[in-house]
């Protein structure tokens, strides 16, 4: 089957809403995406035409997108296009929905911090002494520490 596959890149324009359906969870947020160009004549950044997208997002995706979206917060989705044309109270309206594979937060505009979530709460690795990654007062190349001679043991994420 062939699909639109889009990336916008814009700011949440509704607080999403999140509901639980047969299916699974589902959430969904209006996308607003201007467009802006650089005004020679006022040299200036200027605002171009504002598109509103409607972005519905499913199962885990909707619980980390209802958890982490605020409105106003610069975010990219990626999903398929769906432009749908309906009849209400004859009058004519189209409306341009994404069905998002995944949203984050676009960084070129702050920060933000990822943590990982749908897990049980496990036991803490035991933890291993930091070692001294400094040279010594008196002078000498050799690590006060003889832990600090080792290699750094692989971390493998999971």
């Amino acid at each position: 089957m062939n699909e639109t596959m889009v990336c916008a890149v814009g700011r949440v324009a509704t607080q999403p809403v999140y509901r639980e359906v047969a299916s699974g969870p589902s959430a969904r947020f209006r996308l607003a995406v201007t467009a802006r160009y650089w005004d020679r004549e006022k040299n200036t950044w200027t605002d171009g035409h504002t598109n509103f997208f409607t972005v519905w997002a499913n199962r885990q995706l909707a619980t980390n997108t209802a958890a982490s979206l605020t409105v106003g917060e610069p975010v990219i989705v990626q999903g398929r296009l769906k432009v749908r044309t309906d009849v209400r109270e004859g009058q004519s309206w189209t409306s341009a929905d994404i069905d998002a594979v995944s949203i984050g937060h676009d960084l070129a505009w702050g920060t933000s911090a990822f943590r990982r979530a749908g897990k049980a709460e496990t036991a803490p690795a035991p933890t291993q002494p930091e070692p001294n990654w400094e040279t010594p007062p008196d002078g000498s190349a050799e690590p006060a520490d003889p832990a600090a001679q080792r290699q750094p043991e692989s971390v493998v994420l999971t």
